[in-house]
């Protein structure tokens, strides 16, 4: 298992974080003994001190405890708190960002342009390009790319550099969205990905791509998001 040695996450806090991945998954269920610390020294590659820091941080949270002469257990669950919800519709889609407070890590205003399939609609002349990093009480859990119509870009370039793309985008009527679609797959973090979003390498990460276009088909808005797994959840009306 890799770790992200130039982090500035400790790296006994990344083997915490993946120790809490594995039973939130059922992977350690409630009951698992863990395996020695000599052995979880060895499969990341750290000694068995550093294991022992990260033992502790969940033994602090009453998670796992060590029982005299058998080893340490697994005795409490974690706590699900996959706060942010898939939106299926664009009106829902913008209420969740409103409550956001997203982190700018660069911006190029120089024209460019998008990435598009050709059942995508009809591109614009040129795109901004902004990347971002979202969070919520300081703990980041996105980081989109937007290629966003250098034209409805310039008609607000304060808000649309300051806050969220999408609750800016719902409310304009010149050009209004005629026509919203999102994809999500599912996907591990990459190197970037795991350090701005402060997860292991590889982590489980759902990656979402929304396409907004005007009445003409033009494409004013492509946004290529990752989100972090242990944040996420989809609900689904299945229709009978």
């Amino acid at each position: 298992m890799d770790l992200i040695s130039d982090s500035h996450v400790p790296k006994y806090a990344q083997i915490a974080d993946i120790f809490r991945q594995r039973i939130a998954r059922g992977v350690w269920s409630q009951g698992f003994r863990l395996p020695a610390n000599e052995l979880l020294a060895a499969e990341f590659g750290v000694s068995r001190v550093t294991v022992r820091q990260a033992v502790e941080l969940l033994a602090q949270d009453g998670i796992i405890a060590a029982q005299q002469g058998r080893g340490t257990f697994v005795i409490g669950m974690l706590k699900q708190d996959r706060w942010l919800k898939v939106e299926t519709t664009l009106s829902d889609l913008a209420e969740v960002y409103r409550d956001t407070s997203p982190e700018i890590i660069n911006i190029s205003e120089s024209r460019t342009d998008a990435p598009l399939f050709p059942q995508d609609g009809k591109p614009a002349a040129k795109y901004v390009f902004m990347r971002r990093l979202h969070s919520r009480d300081k703990q980041p859990y996105c980081v989109i790319s937007i290629y966003l119509d250098e034209k409805v870009f310039r008609k607000f370039p304060k808000r649309f550099r300051n806050e969220t793309v999408i609750p800016i985008l719902k409310d304009l009527n010149d050009p209004r969205i005629t026509s919203a679609r999102q994809t999500l797959t599912i996907g591990t973090a990459d190197l970037e990905a795991a350090k701005l979003l402060q997860i292991p390498l590889n982590s489980p990460v759902a990656e979402v791509r929304r396409v907004f276009t005007a009445a003409d088909r033009t494409v004013i808005y492509l946004g290529e998001v990752t989100y972090r797994g242990d944040f996420i959840r989809i609900d689904m009306d299945l229709r009978p």
